[in-house]
């Protein structure tokens, strides 16, 4: 049996975290999708961590897969506007319910608006999300928690954020139509796993978040676009000597 080691308290001072809430719930509905997003939430702001909080549904955001779809035929489109608040956060937390086994239509609406900006470079010419860590929580009273956590997890990474070990936390109910998480009776808020699986999950991103802020981003050696267009392609063998 391996001895308890009770590490030293790391200073997360100075990171920001932003959770999006993609409950197809308005404002101010009572959110199941925000009770789980308050239990991690509170750990941030214990640790000094500046927090945002976005509830999808609540904006008009536009359907599609560019930065600003007001300028590919939408009348308006509030994404832009809420994509530089995901901008100037270290952690991306997106949240959201099971429906059919699935993420929600509002999760799968955020992560494509997130997509179409994922081509844009930052300033060591990387893709611009590098640097940032990306997490996620889901909840419901269906099966389908890993399912919807693995969709969401791949997508972020695909797209450039950094994905700590265990980055995703969630409960789920009695399958079927049973109570949710912040129903009355239902066990949401007092069960063990989820409450351990949601604070391993916070401090992992936390951690990963500060290690990366240390070492000043991704190293943006072999992994610059603006590299790769320019004809310089490391490793990568020299057709003329083959």
């Amino acid at each position: 049996m391996t001895a308890s080691v009770t590490e030293e308290r790391p200073d997360f001072t100075g990171l920001r975290a932003i959770y999006i809430n993609c409950t197809l719930k308005r404002s101010p509905d009572s959110s199941h999708t925000q009770g789980v997003i308050d239990r991690s939430v509170a750990i941030m702001e214990a640790n000094g961590v500046g927090v945002d909080q976005i509830r999808a549904v609540d904006h008009d955001i536009a359907t599609g897969v560019r930065p600003d779809m007001t300028e590919h035929g939408w009348d308006t489109d509030e994404w832009p506007a809420l994509l530089t608040r995901v901008l100037a956060a270290d952690i991306l937390v997106i949240a959201g319910p099971i429906w059919l086994g699935d993420n929600s239509s509002v999760t799968r609406r955020v992560i494509e608006r997130l997509y179409g900006y994922s081509g844009v470079l930052n300033e060591r010419g990387q893709y611009a999300y590098y640097g940032r860590v990306g997490g996620c929580l889901v909840t419901g009273n269906e099966d389908g928690l890993k399912h919807c956590a693995m969709s969401i997890l791949y997508s972020l990474q695909h797209i450039g954020f950094t994905v700590p070990p265990q980055a995703d936390a969630g409960w789920i109910g009695e399958v079927g139509p049973g109570p949710s998480y912040l129903d009355e009776g239902s066990g949401g808020p007092d069960n063990d796993f989820t409450n351990r699986n949601i604070t391993f999950m916070t401090y992992n991103l936390l951690h990963l978040a500060s290690l990366i802020r240390r070492a000043g981003g991704i190293p943006a050696y072999g992994n610059q676009r603006t590299a790769w267009d320019a004809g310089c392609h490391p490793d990568n063998a020299n057709p003329e000597h083959r």
